[in-house]
């Protein structure tokens, strides 16, 4: 993208340098005047839509091949420099800008979790960890508090009340009647063959 950037407004200096009226002699433009020509130009709408044109021609795009370990390094620095930690902390006080950033990383973190969960090694950890005694004291308190009683009656309570879940209990329901009746049929069956 540099490289295209770099390219595009070459050519622009290029393009004026060429129509730019001159004075007598080789004398040259200066720069802040050259500057100043190439931003006017790009701000017009025919240098906006020439822009635009460019980015999605399809050949262009092709040739813009972007080395993924200059975008990386550069996303590295950006976030690891002093401006980039005061953006993520200021934007990670905003309530909408924290949802949005957990939805959007949400299904990586279960994929990461759910291999973490097959690792050997982290379920050994886990054990160990569970394992404390300490750890088990505080689960124990935790889940003899008020607090998640109220939760995991709220939770039982949704559960059932859950339209998906009367669906699958009555289907429950139903096949289980099913076997007792197709029980009862195959040994009146097998009463009635015997008599």
């Amino acid at each position: 993208m540099k490289k295209w950037m770099s390219l595009l407004v070459f050519s622009c200096f290029i393009l004026i340098i060429g129509c730019a009226p001159r004075e007598q002699g080789n004398q040259k433009l200066d720069y802040e005047e050259t500057k100043k020509m190439v931003v006017d130009i790009l701000k017009t709408d025919e240098g906006k839509k020439a822009i635009e044109e460019m980015l999605t021609d399809e050949k262009m795009k092709q040739n813009l091949v972007i080395n993924q370990d200059i975008v990386t390094k550069s996303i590295q620095d950006t976030l690891l420099s002093e401006d980039g930690i005061t953006f993520w902390k200021k934007n990670f006080e905003d309530p909408k800008f924290v949802e949005t950033f957990a939805k959007s990383m949400q299904e990586q973190h279960e994929k990461v979790i759910k291999d973490l969960m097959k690792d050997p090694e982290y379920q050994k950890m886990m054990i160990e960890i569970l394992k404390n005694p300490e750890m088990e004291e505080a689960m124990v308190e935790v889940l003899r508090s008020q607090e998640m009683r109220a939760h995991i009656q709220t939770v039982i309570t949704e559960t059932i009340e859950s339209p998906l879940f009367k669906a699958k209990m009555q289907d429950l329901l139903i096949k289980g009647a099913e076997e007792i009746q197709a029980n009862k049929d195959k040994k009146k069956e097998e009463g009635g063959g015997e008599s």
